[in-house]
């Protein structure tokens, strides 16, 4: 009887664990998204304090107007996404696999987390340099979120290479330099008008140096997935790795010429906000090319 109540509520866990792992990843990127509606539309302070929207409420009143009503939005995003982190670790508890376990557990706790980091952003009345910070957490969620996904259509084997080793190095390299690009972005960023507020302090960088700066650094993020594709493609490597690897220069070339676009344009909200969405996609991109060289075998049954 306890043998089939745990079968069941086995199956169960297997039927919900990729759909929720799936919803961890859409809503970690989502976060990135109303994160930057509320910088885009100078909300960033439209709750003055936290935890509590003012020191008398939680919610925002109406003097606090339309600013309020986006911030208090985007922190109601933050129950969302622990109810999905929650329902995912309970599903990971019962998938019963302890790699899948502890992805999950990151992923939750790395809600409480950002939020912490949220509310001292706020605190700190928009520190530019907390506020990057709280946006490279976001990035990282996503990373963990890609990898929690690629888990669980492995084994628990050690991870063997499907790569030759050289081209393995390369998109080692290529996973770097795409989070060197990731870093720069959030100071140039910092450097500029869409600091979350209009009395907010800038990080005192100059834009123009620091977004050459950043051009140069996605050259070389170009540059290096172009070295990677050739490369799998002359050890023909298997599909999922092609895949990723033309995956991750689509999305690196569509966000390249966004970039581009909204420097010379004057930085226009929409644009800006596209290009963070891009930022969370070269994330998930570049994360699933690293994890799609290697596998990790499925015991058979003897």
């Amino acid at each position: 009887m306890e043998a089939a109540t745990a079968r069941a509520a086995s199956g169960r866990a297997d039927r919900w664990m990729r759909p929720l792992a799936v919803a961890t990843l859409v809503a970690n990127i989502s976060i990135v998204v109303t994160g930057g509606v509320v910088r885009l539309t100078s909300s960033g302070l439209g709750c003055p304090t936290w935890p509590r929207c003012t020191k008398e409420s939680f919610v925002p009143h109406g003097e606090l107007g339309i600013h309020g009503v986006i911030e208090f939005g985007n922190r109601m995003v933050t129950f969302l996404l622990a109810a999905i982190a929650i329902a995912t670790f309970l599903a990971a508890w019962n998938y019963g696999r302890r790699s899948v376990v502890r992805l999950a557990l990151v992923l939750g706790l790395g809600v409480p987390a950002q939020a912490l980091v949220g509310g001292l952003t706020v605190l700190t009345d928009l520190n530019p340099w907390i506020v990057a910070f709280h946006l490279l957490i976001s990035l990282a969620m996503i990373g963990v979120s890609v990898v929690l996904l690629q888990r669980l259509r492995e084994g628990d084997g050690a991870a063997r290479l499907v790569v030759p080793s050289p081209a393995a190095w390369l998109v080692r390299a290529t996973f770097v330099a795409g989070w060197l690009v990731l870093y720069v972005g959030t100071v140039v960023t910092g450097s500029g008008p869409h600091a979350g507020d209009v009395a907010s302090a800038r990080n005192g960088l100059d834009p123009e140096t620091v977004s050459q700066l950043h051009t140069d650094v996605v050259f070389l993020l170009v540059g290096l997935t172009i070295g990677v594709l050739l490369a799998l493609r002359a050890a023909e490597a298997p599909a999922p790795a092609l895949r990723a690897a033309s995956a991750l220069l689509a999305v690196e070339l569509a966000q390249g010429t966004v970039g581009f676009v909204q420097y010379f344009t004057d930085l226009p909200e929409a644009l800006v906000g596209l290009h963070l969405l891009g930022a969370a996609l070269v994330s998930a991109a570049m994360t699933w090319l690293l994890v799609s060289i290697r596998e990790r075998p499925i015991p058979t049954d003897a």
